[in-house]
């Protein structure tokens, strides 16, 4: 299991606030923020969910 260093929400670091908002956001929309590098993500919805991609650690899907 690895470690979220950043919110993939608001890109700030995880241990920088509560980020309760930000939790209660990524439960509807795709994260826009890589949690392992802070990179802003390439995010494309579509109907049946979304993918992101971060250009130094991949894809990610939901």
């Amino acid at each position: 299991m690895t470690t979220l260093v950043y919110c993939g929400h608001c890109g700030r670091e995880v241990a920088d606030g509560s980020h309760e908002d930000c939790r209660q956001a990524l439960a509807l929309e795709p994260p826009r923020y890589c949690v392992h590098c802070r990179r802003r993500m390439i995010v494309q919805v579509h109907p049946m969910g979304w993918t992101a991609r971060c250009s130094a650690h991949g894809d990610l899907a939901g």
